[in-house]
């Protein structure tokens, strides 16, 4: 399959803009053919025009349809084969074996949410009966379920080019709830993006959906993510990168006419706790899974334990040397791209500036022409990391600090300071958690997971995983961007109070012909009404 470089606007490409770009390959360090086209306003308008089109005859088929597109799209992506893992290897230098166990991820997102969409309960049925003699006041009949929210825009993420890009979480969740998609591609990787593009296209056609239900577009700028946050048509936005990328998504969105929601996952540092009795008793070991994890894919993982805090103390100090000494030993290794080495190095340099932040221990010198970045340990005491609140800021690649606390009371007090994370992890034995319960509690109030003597990379997809958490994490904590829970983020409530049962919607009708599992008068049960 030869790459052409434009944008996907329903079923036609466009490349009327001037502006373009070259993918990049990071390890190899040049430009990689072809060269894609920048879309122009006027194509940013088309993809959005016909996702509106498309809506009301999308959301309405059903259920069954709609699975069987979020499969075909699977499938479609699975035939692209080598192709499609080779190109994204040399646009993002990730490995072929990582690339490989994304791709089963993002097809296995799709047919998770086939899965949901067969069952069909998602959709939150509620059914309260009339009851005509009620006195003083009649009570009339109430069905609620939810409905598709409307077009939205997905922004695909540099780190993740299949599971958070073209056709991830985002877009698989938005469309599931039945509403189209208009992607805009990361520049960091437009082959990959485009070949998946194509995939869906084969889907649409080949399954009979309504063209406009998938459109995907190009830009380096930040001109085209502003113009698709602002059309009229799109009704919700996801985002995965920087917190300044989010948070001008979200600015844009709520000084619209009629705001939006944008659900954005903008960063964390993800603090691990080393409460004393586990750190007595495997310190050596609590290092070695942590360095794992602070280097697992060069640190590029919105999970990635930024912060480690502890009691200063004799195992804290042992902890500390081994985790330096791993850390001074780890090759560099490429990044995904030069702006994220950029950004890395400009991060890392900030904290070194910082008086009482020690740079403890730094990886062997990288080769920046391969755009390479070396791990890094600094380490602080607690009553620096108060001072500086820019500590609590995300370095996004292999770095970590150790914050050592005077007490248990003082590691409470940096865990009252947090902002808001993705995850939380706490190492510890059955005497450490009685101890340190309200520790727990606090942790609770700052992170959407917690884990327990375990390590934060690594996202499990499935129903119970929470990944969202209390800002700067999240934009909205009350919602999770992996597992089935996703796609109410992309669906509303609507009652219908007295509507006759024929013009009721299918899964609100007395007789329970979908199945589904149902709340009435209170009680849940998949018994007609």
């Amino acid at each position: 399959m030869n790459l052409h470089g434009e944008n996907f606007i329903g079923a036609r490409r466009a490349s009327s803009s001037k502006r373009t770009f070259n993918a990049y390959a990071p390890a190899a360090g040049r430009a990689l053919d072809p060269v894609f086209f920048e879309a122009s306003a006027e194509e940013v308008d088309a993809a959005c025009g016909l996702a509106g089109e498309a809506f009301f005859e999308y959301r309405r088929m059903d259920a069954f349809s709609r699975a069987g597109f979020l499969e075909r799209i699977a499938d479609e992506i699975e035939a692209l084969g080598d192709l499609l893992i080779k190109r994204a290897s040399m646009e993002t230098a990730l490995p072929e074996a990582r690339l490989l166990g994304e791709r089963g991820r993002t097809t296995g997102q799709l047919r998770m949410f086939a899965a949901l969409l067969g069952e069909g309960s998602w959709v939150g049925a509620r059914i309260d009966r009339a009851i005509p003699d009620r006195q003083p006041v009649p009570k009339p009949d109430l069905r609620r379920l939810l409905i598709a929210l409307g077009p939205v825009a997905v922004f695909g993420a540099s780190n993740f080019p299949f599971a958070y890009s073209v056709a991830g979480g985002d877009t698989a969740s938005a469309l599931a709830a039945g509403c189209p998609v208009v992607v805009k591609a990361h520049p960091a990787h437009p082959g990959a993006s485009e070949l998946v593009a194509e995939a869906i296209r084969r889907a649409v056609e080949s399954t009979g959906m309504p063209e406009g239900v998938f459109s995907m577009v190009h830009g380096v700028g930040h001109e085209v993510g502003r113009a698709l946050v602002r059309h009229s048509a799109i009704r919700a936005v996801g985002f995965t990168g920087s917190l300044r990328g989010g948070r001008a998504l979200f600015d844009a969105a709520a000084t619209r006419p009629d705001p939006i929601p944008v659900y954005a996952e903008m960063g964390s540092s993800n603090p691990v706790f080393l409460l004393p009795g586990a750190l007595a008793e495997r310190g050596d070991q609590i290092a070695a899974g942590l360095h794992a994890s602070v280097t697992l894919g060069v640190g590029q993982f919105c999970t990635c334990p930024g912060l480690v805090i502890g009691i200063a103390d004799e195992s804290l100090g042992g902890f500390q040397a081994k985790l330096t000494e791993m850390i001074a030993g780890t090759p560099p290794g490429v990044m995904l791209s030069p702006g994220l080495l950029g950004n890395y190095q400009s991060g890392v340099e900030r904290r070194e500036s910082i008086s009482n932040v020690a740079k403890a221990a730094t990886a062997a010198t990288p080769d920046t022409a391969r755009t390479e970045a070396g791990a890094v340990v600094f380490a602080t005491d607690a009553e620096t990391f108060f001072r500086h609140e820019e500590l609590n800021e995300e370095i996004f690649g292999p770095a970590t600090m150790v914050v050592a606390c005077a007490s248990g009371e003082e590691m409470e007090r940096v865990a009252e300071s947090l902002e808001g994370h993705l995850t939380a992890t706490v190492h510890g034995n059955d005497e450490d958690l009685r101890n340190y319960s309200r520790l727990i509690e606090r942790l609770a109030e700052k992170a959407g997971r917690l884990i327990f003597n375990g390590y934060p990379t690594g996202v499990e997809v499935c129903p119970s995983m929470q990944h969202g958490g209390p800002y700067p994490a999240t934009t909205d904590s009350r919602t999770s961007s992996v597992g089935s829970a996703a796609i109410e983020r992309f669906a509303r409530p609507v009652c219908y109070q007295n509507f006759p049962d024929h013009a009721l919607p299918v899964e609100l009708r007395d007789a329970n012909t979908c199945g589904i599992w149902r709340l009435v008068d209170g009680e849940l049960t998949k018994d007609d009404v």
